[in-house]
């Protein structure tokens, strides 16, 4: 029987600041665990070693001594000479058993330690001589990369320098993102990969992922087969034509599943079962297409049956080689994205984050914000500017929400007006595809509310008088003076999510809403912006972060076995979520918790998307007192595993 790795086995401070109101360490996921099928979960308060914050930016973190002082220096041998550190890896856990050794295991980023490996390891896997002498902890090797990286000044220069330790060490990587997960989560996710999106066939170095594009149709189970992988349990997929709200960035866009999977693996899931696919089915971006760098199937992009047929004989193919795996639907044109999630849903395990995350995130942030508007769920009134599939999505969710509280009719028709650049979607007014039409009002209560035919943000304003206004449109400056003046007139605590990414995308600034309300707004943003200084009060600028919600829902689901990921699991993530909000998160303006916080977010959202799953019988059978530890159990942590050598297997397999 093995013992739970102490976390003063890997050498390392905490992954993360204890969690809030009393926490133990250790509660939820600090300890150190090895990956590749090794999972354990360290007691709280294990080996004695206090839980610390990420380190600031220029500051050195320090390796703890045993009796919880910093140590300063490498313990000493007999003679003086500096000591090699304890093992980077916790001591009593299963090995990863490897053939390669030599240069070639320092190429696999994903068994590399790099200078972490042992005196034994460097002797059994033949890299005597291949490293430099010193054997370091991976304490050492963060601090040693995390001061590489911020010496670039520039987002994207760091984002190509935490990529190039990507691919050089997995471990690494996730501890250096988990350690500064505030800071790097920008980098390695919105809104810094828009950029690396745009500029993809220009800075490109080493592929990662998956691109399956029309020369491959009636063999992509082929090409899957070539990821060399059995065990995939994520995929995030996208066909790369809405891209953020950059619009269609074609292969370029293999960054938003790459950056999605990083969230993934440093909210706890083991990146060796991931894998980020892009659909490279041709793209209508012009200038894409006239670049002789571009390294993406130059040719317009596929569509009607030739694209469908396509998408078919992927999940076919998904389904028959990764029979376990979950699969996430990212930056699809609103049609395709409605239309490929009501097909597969129920074919394997799916859903799209662009519409069932957002719409969770926020309804999760409109529910906190009740306890400080005191206007409770069942009397809001929402503009959502955007009819898109993330605008669709909020409507989905918040009129779901609505209805289980107990509004019906006209009431709920009312709480929910979907704006596009005519207005108040209305029917007999606009063209309106089958995802809209449910949202449309009818002529007669848009009459009745004084709006005319055609009409602005600000008039539609001034006559739904709404408690909140949600921006998913992609228009930097959406929403303007006089119309946030106008709903600060008539609700004293407006709130205002302006969610549309990259940063440069977002609909007003959180410094624009607050100088405009008197500092009453509440306001949450979907990439991040610094606190907000209004009459002498610093107002934290919370994220309506689809990152909380998706890492959660997806472990969540693996866990449970699930078969499907219904609606009902979407809305236990959005309660849960809301759920982690505290006092401390409300009092300094927020109604989201700090992104630092993602680990422990993840782990109570996943937990009650088991609990649902089981519930709605879509899921294993797991006993309430037994869910935690469920879940405690699935949750990877970037601590380098041990290694051992085995012979080389012989061409006829013997």
């Amino acid at each position: 029987m093995t013992r739970s790795p102490d976390p003063a086995d890997c050498n390392q401070v905490p992954l993360q600041p204890p969690a809030r109101g009393g926490a133990a360490a250790g509660e939820d996921g600090a300890s150190c665990v090895p990956g590749r099928g090794a999972r354990a979960v360290a007691p709280a308060g294990a080996g004695g070693v206090a839980p610390a914050s990420p380190v600031p930016r220029g500051e050195r973190p320090r390796t703890a001594a045993p009796d919880g002082t910093r140590a300063s220096r490498a313990p000493e041998r007999g003679d003086g000479r500096p000591a090699d550190p304890p093992p980077a890896t916790p001591a009593g856990v299963p090995a990863v058993r490897l053939a390669v050794g030599g240069p070639a295991l320092l190429r696999d980023p994903l068994h590399n330690k790099s200078s972490a490996f042992s005196r034994e390891e460097r002797q059994a896997f033949d890299l005597e001589g291949l490293l430099p002498w010193a054997v370091n902890t991976m304490e050492q090797q963060a601090r040693r990369a995390y001061e590489s990286i911020v010496r670039k000044t520039d987002a994207l220069e760091q984002h190509i320098g935490l990529a190039a330790l990507h691919d050089r060490n997995e471990y690494l990587f996730y501890r250096v993102l988990a350690d500064h997960l505030e800071e790097f989560l920008p980098i390695v996710y919105t809104p810094t990969v828009g950029r690396a999106c745009q500029e993809f066939s220009h800075i490109f170095r080493q592929p990662r992922g998956l691109w399956i594009t029309p020369a491959h149709c009636g063999r992509i189970d082929q090409v899957l087969g070539n990821v060399r992988r059995d065990d995939i349990r994520l995929i995030v997929v996208t066909d790369n034509e809405r891209i953020l709200g950059l619009g269609d960035q074609g292969a370029g866009g293999m960054g938003i599943p790459v950056g999605k999977l990083a969230v993934y693996s440093a909210a706890g899931i083991d990146p060796s079962q991931t894998l980020p696919v892009s659909l490279d089915v041709g793209t209508d971006n012009p200038a894409l297409l006239a670049d002789d760098l571009y390294l993406g199937w130059p040719h317009p992009r596929l569509r009607g049956e030739p694209y469908r047929a396509l998408v078919d004989e992927f999940v076919t193919a998904v389904r028959r080689r990764f029979p376990r795996a979950l699969l996430q639907w990212e930056d699809f044109k609103k049609q395709n994205a409605f239309e490929l999630l009501e097909r597969y849903r129920k074919v394997l395990p799916s859903f799209n984050d662009d519409i069932q995350g957002t719409g969770a995130a926020v309804l999760a942030g409109l529910t906190a914000a009740t306890r400080i508007t005191g206007i409770p769920l069942l009397e809001q009134r929402l503009v959502i500017v955007g009819a898109g599939a993330a605008g669709i999505g909020i409507a989905r969710q918040v009129r779901d929400a609505l209805g289980r509280a107990g509004l019906a009719g006209d009431r709920l028709r009312r709480a929910i007006a979907l704006v596009d650049v005519d207005g108040v979607l209305v029917e007999g007014r606009q063209p309106l595809d089958r995802a809209q039409r449910p949202f449309a009002w009818p002529a007669r209560l848009a009459a009745d509310a004084g709006l005319p035919a055609r009409h602005g943000l600000e008039v539609a304003v001034r006559a739904i008088r709404p408690t909140a206004l949600i921006g998913v449109c992609g228009q930097p400056g959406a929403f303007t003076a006089p119309v946030v003046r106008a709903m600060a007139a008539a609700v004293p605590r407006p709130v205002i999510f302006a969610l549309s990414n990259p940063t440069s995308q977002a609909e007003a600034t959180p410094a624009e809403l607050l100088a405009w309300t008197d500092g009453q707004a509440l306001v949450a943003t979907g990439s991040p912006f610094p606190p907000v200084t209004v009459g002498g009060r610093t107002i934290r600028t919370g994220q309506s972060n689809n990152a909380f919600v998706f890492p959660g829902l997806g472990l969540g689901a693996l866990v449970a076995e699930a078969r499907e990921i219904s609606d009902g699991m979407c809305r236990a993530a959005a309660d849960a979520l809301a759920a982690q909000v505290s006092a401390e998160d409300l009092a300094a303006g927020s109604v989201f918790p700090p992104i630092g916080e993602l680990r422990r977010v993840t782990r109570r959202i996943a937990e009650a998307v088991v609990r649902e799953a089981r519930d709605a019988g879509l899921g294993r059978a797991i006993p309430d007192d037994a869910v935690g530890g469920a879940v405690a159990a699935a949750i990877w942590e970037p601590c380098y595993p041990p290694l051992e050598r085995v012979p080389l297997a012989a061409p006829d397999g013997r």
